[in-house]
């Protein structure tokens, strides 16, 4: 199928925007590249620092400098249920490559911290920037130059981005991403979203809620429904920086430790020492980057990926902006359904045909760039293949020509929708996304008063009062970047569905996050800049009438433009923010974050943006309703 048209252009623009950051990189891959093996280039007492500790065998092997070496970064702690079942990975991968002839150490460890965790806790306000700490982590575990390819092991939120941005750094070595995979199910995600609405409306006790949550919670392995990890592993594997097929096999099985061993032995196959040499430069590129925001919007994906892979593209010298997403999502349907965007979790998503049946679909409606390079090799044509155990290897077969559940997963030819249901918004508060995937059309249209809060917590604590139990757009501002990390306002989705079950007209509008949970309320997120970086959603008063038209692609304040223009930002105190729970340590962060659109990131800030300067453009720009 020729290349849709659409995807074409967008593709051409950002290479085009892209070519001398892009340039820039790729000069400093080339000057990295390796001629021998990476210990070569390390004197004796190096070298002998970095085996000193090794098996005997494994000893030699590092010794004679002509085998390649894997470094190891994981994301492993016991206290994420994603991240427990790395615990056994490394060993599996030093047995693997030892058969291959090569050997494996383990470089070094990156912290994760789970949103899960912290929701509405002031150690969330961590989150987003942990993920710009795991690329600097990746960055030390590889610094030491004695690794010739390169096996990252996470899941979830950020920190899988923040890996892959610390891989991007060592661009000339062949990295592979190797998952853990998503807990056996538990508890429906609709009796799970019912029971945290009843607790929220005070129908039901904390003793019930956290019953609900541990039946649905329960096991080793990735939370079931579609936020950001899962989302991660799609875009692994349509990135071709997984083995293909690997996002959703479940924790300890067979087939996971068998994958997990040939991740070990196919990426010493791709180091310079070979003959397929595949470094991680020459994977993401301008395609590659296209083909993960088009499955993000055929699959519903997390918004956090309209910030992540952002940054991600950035630290490849890729500039992107939401005028992509927003292109790309008119022309790609959504092909999925799964919760938030529907009741089936990742593993009926997965045995109706998962992610190798999308990017078929994809493919063969011209959505994906096919002639990319990926760690199987060139093109994704592999990608459209599943894993099965065969003796003691993995053999691939094609994925399911048709869905196995045509409520989960369907054809580009019949798609729940026809396209991706992630707009930009525009208007003179700024920019914003909003996922409509999960709005249903009677709700994509909000035009009610405002009321302002610089905090979650007091949006409940309204909402408790019954003060909101009217027609309103909830605004939660300073709650971007440089206010606060950017914290996810996840504890406030059960209230405003609380609210748009009973009939109101309801929306959020904030600066902040909403997570790879937003849902069923319309939610104009990311809104940049922030208050605290003077973004006009500083301008809104208590009252203020607040249009969110999704289909049209608005957000506006519906004031007169003489006042709005002579209206003063409102200021709040953020320095409640900055003490306790380790938020001292991330004051250079807050100060140095860029805005959402631009990744939110605190590398590469030293200047001035091309898309600071156009975003700050369109705050001057009224936008008719």
């Amino acid at each position: 199928m020729a290349l849709n048209p659409t995807v074409a252009r967008i593709t051409d623009k950002i290479r085009a925007r892209s070519q001398q950051s892009r340039e820039h990189y790729l000069r400093h891959v080339a000057r990295a590249r390796l001629t021998g093996a990476s210990r070569e280039r390390v004197s004796c007492t190096n070298l002998a620092h970095a085996i000193a500790a090794e098996a005997p065998q494994d000893k030699l092997v590092l010794r004679e400098v002509r085998a390649p070496n894997i470094g190891i970064v994981s994301a492993y702690n016991d206290m994420l249920s994603a991240h427990q079942p790395l615990a056994r990975f490394p060993d599996i991968i030093k047995r693997a490559a030892r058969n291959a002839g090569g050997t494996a150490q383990f470089a070094g460890g990156v912290p994760a911290m789970c949103d899960g965790v912290t929701q509405g806790q002031p150690g969330m306000e961590l989150s987003l920037f942990s993920r710009d700490i795991i690329a600097q982590a990746t960055a030390i575990a590889l610094s030491h130059s004695v690794f010739d390819a390169v096996l990252c092991l996470g899941v979830c939120d950020k920190i899988v981005p923040g890996l892959l941005i610390g891989a991007l750094q060592f661009g000339h070595l062949p990295t592979v991403f190797v998952p853990a995979g998503p807990m056996t199910t538990g508890l429906s995600n609709d009796d799970k979203a019912k029971i945290r609405q009843q607790f929220a409306e005070g129908k039901l006790d904390r003793a019930a809620l956290l019953d609900a949550e541990s039946r649905a919670y329960h096991g080793p392995g990735t939370c079931t429904f579609y936020g950001t990890a899962n989302s991660n592993q799609m875009l692994m594997e349509v990135m071709g920086l997984h083995l293909p097929g690997a996002a959703f096999i479940t924790p300890n099985t067979p087939l996971r430790d068998a994958l997990t061993a040939e991740a070990a032995q196919r990426v010493l196959r791709l180091t310079h020492l070979g003959n397929e040499y595949t470094p991680i430069a020459k994977i993401v590129d301008e395609r590659s980057i296209v083909n993960a925001i088009a499955a993000l919007l055929a699959t519903g994906g997390s918004t956090n990926h309209t910030i992540h892979i952002n940054a991600i593209a950035r630290a490849a010298g890729i500039m992107i902006d939401w005028d992509d997403f927003d292109a790309l999502s008119s022309v790609v349907p959504l092909l999925a359904r799964i919760y938030p965007n529907g009741s089936a979790d990742v593993n009926h998503f997965h045995a109706a045909g998962g992610a190798g049946f999308v990017i078929r679909e994809l493919l063969s409606a011209g959505l994906l760039h096919e002639d990319v390079e990926t760690v199987a090799g060139p093109g994704l044509l592999r990608y459209t293949e599943e894993p099965r155990l065969e003796g003691n290897g993995i053999r691939w077969e094609p994925s399911p020509s048709a869905s196995g559940d045509s409520n989960v997963l369907r054809p580009a030819t019949n798609p729940f929708s026809v396209d991706g249901g992630l707009r930009l918004l525009r208007g003179n508060l700024g920019r914003a996304v909003i996922k409509v995937s999960a709005v249903k059309a009677a709700h994509r249209i909000v035009e009610a008063p405002a009321r302002v809060f610089v905090d979650q917590d007091d949006a409940l604590a309204a909402f408790k009062r019954g003060e909101l139990q009217r027609d309103v757009v909830v605004v939660v501002r300073f709650q971007g970047p440089r206010a606060n990390g950017m914290p996810e306002l996840h504890k406030l989705t059960p209230a405003l569905g609380s609210l748009q079950d009973a009939g109101f007209h309801v929306a959020l509008v904030t600066d902040g996050r909403m997570s790879g949970a937003s849902g069923k309320v319309p939610a104009a997120i990311h809104v940049s800049p922030e208050a605290l970086a003077g973004g006009y959603i500083g301008k809104i008063r208590d009252g203020d009438v607040i249009r969110l038209d999704a289909e049209r692609g608005t957000l506006e304040a519906k004031v007169d433009e003489v006042e709005w223009s002579g209206r003063s930002l409102a200021t709040a105190s953020v320095e409640a923010n900055q003490y306790g729970w380790g938020r001292e340590l991330f004051q250079n962060a807050r100060e140095c974050a860029l805005t959402a659109e631009e990744g939110a990131a605190t590398f590469g800030t030293t200047t001035v943006s091309r898309l600071t300067a156009s975003i700050n453009s369109s705050n001057t720009t009224k936008v008719n309703t």
